[in-house]
């Protein structure tokens, strides 16, 4: 279950739900045992310079190495840049877990909770 996160100035133009289903293809299309991946976007309103720091956050598996990193860096930076339409510094983080980080899912009897296999997109941004 990997995590994206945006963190931008808001003068930027962005469409982040457009940018989290691309990068979630991307991801999964480079590891299918990935799955869903939980993103949200900060937009700043105080900042110096306008910028974006992306990070994406995996868990720690054998495949996931320096190779798959390098390879997994290059196609995320690729696929963001082309939805940036305005000048920017641009930063990006993978990260992987530490040792005793957990990751599951909390279903409440009677709620549903939506997946990759659905045609959802994320809740944008109001």
């Amino acid at each position: 279950m990997p995590h994206i996160e945006i963190k931008y100035s808001d003068n930027l133009d962005i469409d982040a739900c457009k940018i989290f289903d691309e990068l979630e293809k991307v991801i999964n299309n480079m590891d299918m045992s990935a799955g869903e991946c939980k993103s949200r976007a900060y937009p700043c309103a105080v900042y110096k310079y306008s910028h974006l720091l992306l990070t994406i956050s995996l868990l720690t598996k054998p495949h996931r190495d320096n190779e798959f990193t390098q390879k997994l860096s290059l196609a995320i930076e690729q696929t963001i840049k082309k939805y940036l339409k305005q000048s920017l510094y641009f930063s990006m983080n993978i990260e992987y877990s530490i040792a005793h980080y957990t990751t599951n899912i909390h279903h409440v009897e009677g709620d549903r909770l939506e997946s990759m296999h659905e045609t959802t997109s994320p809740k944008p941004v109001n």
